[in-house]
């Protein structure tokens, strides 16, 4: 691969692509998380009550590397207690920080930068790319490892690679790693990004809020998780300003300082259970849901027939009961970047879609292999039907005819309960609500990959009277 500002070396074909205050603790959670097995979840009747939502789990681990741009101490406030978590703590303590977690509080401090090379962790997240950037702008170099995150298969990294190059990172990619120099630092550049990728604006933010001048990147992601690191990094002292249609120009600064930052709430977590709540029948107030942050899927809601009500404390979301009859009408979905129906809500409103009456589409344009619940779904009796083919008249760029990446679901249908295998974290949490909403008991296998990024989910659900235990 080769870019227009120093080259990247080509990748090798092979190549694919806490909470705590100790190590000690972190040992534990990482033994928990791993032996946590199965869900057995006995499902079939409508949740009710109140669940607060965790520290946003797509926001947490950026932040926590955005800590390494200064050598002052940083505090993150709403940390979720979640296995992502864990595993940026051992990336930051290997480069040279010192951690300490108590409850939703995290204190992170690098006063020197000892490590630049981490070459493995003892589990799978994509973060460490991220510290690419702020080792860059402190020490000239970086390595750290090719891992991956949940189960979706591998994502291109080439938009990173490519960001970072532009600002003057000369890159190579062994086997295991990727490894970064640059000799004359990094400097300000222009970046046009062929796709709205976050974590490629992400990573060329982080690298540009030291580099030597003016950095703008256009086409830029500007989900609700990125605008909050945006925030903490100005907190820091950075100049980043945002412009329509989707640019973002950052001034270099020559040092960064320390931070008191508050995580936004998860909406994926927020969209996890109002879907809970759609299709058990039931009524869930998820307190700190942020409207903004939700107003498309709001009006999916709406389009069903549901119900969905602001209240000072967050939204409340239920069926609209007419009659007696609480029903659901069936809707098309296509995601989207940010403003658009995110990708990580189709999966959750997909349980939902099996109980609304007639014939549902969603359309995946984001990643090419989000359909792997669907296999679950049905052996729940569902009417699930997954496609390599665009919805007519709605042509994507995955409309070669080599992905799934189109469903059609009929409904409404009676789920029964089926043992599942959990497949990733999202396709994971649709196992949870189609166990909830099916008769019987049903058991949810490999629910580590859930512990990624939903804090203590089976507790918080059993509040709500969900009959779910964790063996």
């Amino acid at each position: 691969m080769s870019v227009a500002h120093p080259t990247i070396n080509p990748p090798d074909k092979s190549i694919n692509p806490r909470r705590s205050l100790s190590r000690a603790a972190i040992r534990d959670e990482d033994d928990r998380v791993k032996t946590s097995g199965q869900f057995i979840i006995t499902g079939g009747k409508p949740l009710y009550g109140e669940i607060a939502l965790a520290g946003a789990k797509n926001a947490v681990s950026k932040m926590m590397v955005a800590s390494l741009l200064t050598d002052e101490p940083c505090v993150l406030e709403n940390v979720p207690a979640i296995g992502d978590v864990a595993i940026i703590v051992e990336l930051l303590e290997r480069i040279g920080s010192g951690v300490a977690i108590a409850g939703p509080s995290a204190r992170i401090h690098t006063p020197a930068i000892k490590n630049s090379r981490v070459l493995e962790l003892s589990r799978r997240n994509r973060i460490p790319i991220l510290a690419i950037g702020p080792l860059l702008a402190r020490a000239g170099e970086a390595e750290v490892p090719i891992l991956g995150g949940d189960k979706l298969g591998p994502r291109p990294v080439d938009l990173h690679l490519e960001a970072l190059a532009r600002l003057g990172a000369q890159i190579e990619i062994t086997k295991t790693s990727y490894r970064a120099r640059a000799k004359d630092g990094l400097h300000g550049a222009r970046i046009a990004l062929r796709f709205p990728s976050v974590g490629a604006t992400e990573n060329a933010m982080l690298a540009a809020v030291l580099a030597k001048g003016r950095t703008t990147i256009t086409n830029a992601a500007l989900e609700p998780e990125l605008i909050d690191l945006i925030m903490m990094l100005q907190k820091m002292g950075a100049i980043i300003e945002l412009a329509p249609p989707r640019t973002i120009t950052i001034e270099g600064v020559k040092k960064l300082h320390g931070v008191t930052h508050r995580i936004i709430p998860d909406r994926n977590e927020a969209i996890s259970f109002a879907c809970l709540a759609l299709g058990t029948n039931g009524k869930i107030l998820v307190k700190g849901a942020v409207q903004e942050h939700l107003i498309t899927f709001l009006n999916a809601v709406r389009r069903m027939g549901a119900v969905y009500e602001v209240t000072d404390d967050g939204i409340a979301f239920s069926r609209e009961n007419t009659n007696g009859h609480a029903s659901l009408k069936a809707i098309d979905i296509m995601t989207d970047s940010h403003p658009g129906f995110m990708t990580d809500w189709q999966q959750p409103l997909a349980a939902v879609l099996t109980q609304a009456e007639g014939t549902s589409t969603i359309h995946e344009t984001i990643y090419e292999d989000r359909f792997a619940y669907a296999h679950d779904l049905n052996e729940m009796g569902a009417k699930m039907k997954i496609s390599m083919d665009c919805p007519e008249g709605d042509a994507c760029r995955f409309g070669s005819g080599k992905f799934y990446h189109s469903a059609k679901i009929e409904g409404p249908t009676e789920l029964t309960a089926a043992n599942c295998a959990v497949r990733d974290l999202r396709s994971g949490m649709v196992d949870i609500i189609a166990a909830l909403m099916a008769k019987g008991v049903s058991v949810v296998d490999g629910v580590e990959e859930i512990d990624r990024g939903y804090e203590k989910i089976d507790e918080r659900l059993r509040n709500l009277g969900a009959e779910i235990r964790r063996v």
